[in-house]
C-alpha cells in the first residue's frame, strides 16, 4: 500500500506538469476550435504541449506502476495531490510566491486525503472483472461520458467547462480500471498482453479521456474545469474499484471520518482552485499585463 501510494504521488507530479503545460499551450486557440480534431492539430505544433504529453506519459508509466501494487480505489484518490503539485510548479514557473490562503487549502486537501484513505484502507480487490461486468461497464461509461459531452457542446464558457472536465475525470478512472487489468496480465503472461483486447481498450480510452481533457481546458478557467476533473476521477475510480474489483472499503462508522476527509479534500480543491495565481493565468492574455 505505500508503495502503491508513493508511485501515485509521482504520477500526480508528472500529472501536474502536464496540466501546466498543456492548459498554456490551449488557452490562447479560438473557441471556435472547441470539440473539434482541428484543436489537437493545432496543439500539437506547440513545443509545451509536446512537453506536456512527455509528463503525461511518465504520469501513465507511474500510475501503470502503483496499480500493479495497489487498487485502484487508493491510487485515483491518491492522485488528487496533483493539484498542490500544479500550484506549486505554477508559482515557480511564473516567479510567484503562493499566498496563505493557498498553502492553508494545500494542507486541507492534504489532511483531507490522509483522513479519507485512513479511514476507508482500499484494500486488494477480491476478483477480476468477467465479460459481462466489462460490457455493462462499457456501456455505462459511454452513456454518461456522452450525456456530459451533449450537454458540454450545447453550452459555452464554465458550464462547457465543467461538464468536459467531468467527463474527462470518469474517461480517465474507467482508462485505470483497464490499466490494472492489463498489469494482471502482464504478471501472469507478459507474451499474452500484445494480443489482449484491454491493451488497445486502454488506449482507446485513454485518448478519449484526453480529447476531452484538452477540451475542458479549452473551454474555461482552471477555476471550473480543474475542480471537475480532479473531483470526479477518484471519485469514479472508487465506484470502479468497488464495483469492478470488489475493492474493499471500510463502512459503519467509519463513514464518518471518510465524509470528513472527503469535505476536507473537495474544500481544499475549491479554495486552490480560486487564488490569485490560478485566476492571473486563467485570465485572456490580452487581459494580463
Amino acid at each position: 500500500m505505500i508503495a502503491a501510494a508513493l508511485l501515485a504521488v509521482l504520477a500526480a507530479v508528472c500529472n501536474a506538469a502536464t496540466s501546466v503545460l498543456q492548459r498554456r499551450a490551449a488557452r490562447p486557440l479560438p473557441q471556435e476550435l472547441g470539440l473539434r480534431f482541428g484543436l489537437i492539430r493545432a496543439l500539437i505544433g506547440n513545443p509545451l504541449w509536446r512537453w506536456g504529453i512527455v509528463a503525461m506519459i511518465g504520469g501513465f508509466l507511474f500510475q501503470a506502476a502503483a496499480l500493479s501494487k495497489g487498487g485502484i480505489a487508493l491510487v485515483q484518490p491518491a492522485l488528487v495531490i496533483e493539484l498542490p503539485f500544479t500550484m506549486i510548479i505554477m508559482s515557480w514557473a511564473f516567479g510567484t510566491v503562493l499566498d496563505g490562503r493557498s498553502w492553508l487549502a494545500i494542507g486541507a486537501l492534504s489532511a483531507g486525503l490522509a483522513m479519507f484513505l485512513a479511514a476507508a484502507v482500499p484494500g486488494p480487490g477480491r476478483w477480476s472483472p468477467d465479460a459481462a461486468e466489462w460490457i455493462i461497464a462499457a456501456a455505462a461509461t459511454s452513456a454518461t461520458i456522452a450525456a456530459l459531452v451533449t450537454v458540454g457542446a450545447m453550452t459555452r464558457g464554465p458550464i462547457r467547462a465543467a461538464t468536459l472536465g467531468v467527463a474527462a475525470g470518469i474517461g480517465f478512472a474507467f482508462t485505470a480500471t483497464l490499466i490494472k487489468k492489463c498489469t494482471m496480465i502482464l504478471a501472469d503472461d507478459p507474451r499474452a498482453l500484445p494480443v489482449s483486447w484491454p491493451l488497445y481498450a486502454m488506449l482507446a480510452a485513454g485518448l478519449c479521456s484526453l480529447f476531452l481533457l484538452q477540451n475542458a481546458l479549452h473551454s474555461g478557467t482552471l477555476v471550473v474545469a480543474q475542480p471537475a476533473l480532479t473531483i470526479s476521477d477518484p471519485l469514479a475510480g472508487i465506484l470502479y474499484g468497488a464495483l469492478m474489483y470488489g475493492e474493499p472499503i471500510r463502512a459503519g462508522p467509519w463513514l464518518v471520518m471518510e465524509a470528513a476527509g472527503a469535505g476536507l479534500l473537495v474544500y481544499g480543491v475549491i479554495v486552490l482552485t480560486r487564488s490569485p495565481l490560478i485566476q492571473d493565468q486563467s485570465a485572456a492574455p490580452s487581459a494580463r499585463k
